[in-house]
């Protein structure tokens, strides 16, 4: 059938709950019937999420494609302010674990036709009163359209316990936005050919649930609160680089303040030599005052440094207010000091108000020499600190 939708159904189906993700920014989202990780492996990019969490009872379609759910080398080059884990679990969805309740948002996408009718009194149970998000999503396949399937037979999937037609699912819905206080929405995905949209509906029937603000948070029911419900297991666990970890911070900042040092004295050099060469004032920048004023030439004496090398001394403050980044990632010049004081990778002035930076005179490098390059020493960051075994 996908053939006939392009993009396929499968695609829209996700697009969608990533529409919806870019509109609501959730922090809390998990995945029930999430098979093999599509979905989750393209929401991971979105990384105002925080904790991403799949839920599917068959183990081996879980563990099928968790390597393509790992930090990629560009997490580690430009991690985000935000930290995001992700994990997986083997459970059912008409199981309680505690591990799943109060989330922003939980998608069920194609799963509920797969549960025996029997079962879905115990599903809203868990999903809308135990689980009790801010917000369920829901797809469904619409039987109406099947007709259109040339030679099809039956249901879509042998798996399939029923199809609803649109009033059937939305029958259902109301049903359980009475009993655990929500509000729902109808839409889906996959149109009807033109003409037909409004007597055979979407393709996929989507139903999305908005929790009531008068109804608590936490759910309701309650009557095993005092337990601690944790059937579901662990399969895989991944905390994704950011820079909530001090690690990663002081490395990326360190390599922001070299960039920024060693590019300011580059400039800073080419305007004093054109000064002393023909006496041409330096420049001043837009607001009237020299931005290089502040930057001066050191003694190696004073430095553990090469002592045939020049040696240009660059305030912190300077950088501080040329690098918005800076700011950012450490807050305050104070806290920017402290992070980087001890690093072998900075050399600093006495009073630690400023960073000094080697120039080599033409014909002097070193290439064994990592401390007197342009560029930071390139940082290694194992993996296996990022991922749990699994």
């Amino acid at each position: 059938m996908n053939p006939l939708f392009k993009p396929s159904l499968h695609t829209q189906r996700h697009n969608f709950v990533i529409d919806f993700i870019r509109k609501t920014n959730p922090k809390k989202v998990a995945d029930l019937g999430c098979g093999e990780c599509s979905l989750l492996q393209k929401l991971r990019f979105h990384r105002q999420i925080e904790l991403l969490v799949g839920v599917d009872l068959n183990v081996a379609k879980l563990k099928k494609r968790t390597h393509r759910l790992a930090p990629l080398s560009t997490d580690y080059l430009q991690p985000p302010s935000n930290q995001l884990c992700l994990q997986l679990y083997q459970g059912s969805v008409t199981q309680k674990d505690d591990r799943v309740r109060g989330f922003d948002l939980i998608t069920c996408i194609e799963l509920i036709e797969h549960l025996p009718i029997n079962d879905l009194d115990q599903f809203s149970k868990v999903v809308f009163g135990y689980m009790a998000p801010q917000t369920v999503i829901i797809s469904t396949p619409n039987s109406e359209f099947n007709p259109l399937f040339p030679g099809m037979l039956g249901f879509r999937h042998t798996d399939h316990k029923f199809e609803w037609t649109r009033m059937e699912f939305q029958s259902w819905s109301q049903n359980v936005c009475l009993v655990f206080g929500y509000m729902a929405e109808f839409t889906g995905v996959g149109k009807a050919p033109p003409g037909q949209e409004d007597h055979i509906g979407f393709c996929t029937q989507i139903g999305v649930f908005h929790k009531l603000e008068t109804t608590n948070r936490d759910g309701q029911i309650h009557g095993d609160n005092a337990e601690v419900n944790f059937p579901y297991k662990l399969i895989y666990c991944v905390t994704y680089p950011s820079l909530c970890d001090n690690n990663i911070l002081r490395k990326m900042l360190i390599s922001e303040l070299l960039y920024w040092a060693a590019n300011l004295t580059k400039e800073w050099q080419e305007k004093w030599e054109a000064e002393h060469e023909d006496n041409t004032p330096v420049e001043n920048d837009a607001e009237g005052g020299c931005k290089y004023r502040e930057i001066s030439w050191t003694k190696a004496q004073e430095l553990e440094c090469h002592p045939l090398h020049r040696h240009v001394s660059v305030p912190l403050d300077l950088l501080w207010n040329c690098c918005p980044k800076l700011n950012e990632m450490s807050g305050s010049l104070t806290n920017l000091i402290q992070l980087i004081t001890h690093d072998p990778k900075i050399k600093m002035n006495s009073l630690h108000s400023a960073v000094v930076v080697c120039i080599q005179e033409q014909g002097d490098e070193d290439p064994n020499d990592l401390m007197d390059s342009w560029y930071a020493e390139p940082c290694h960051v194992e993996e296996k600190n990022w991922e749990t075994d699994g």
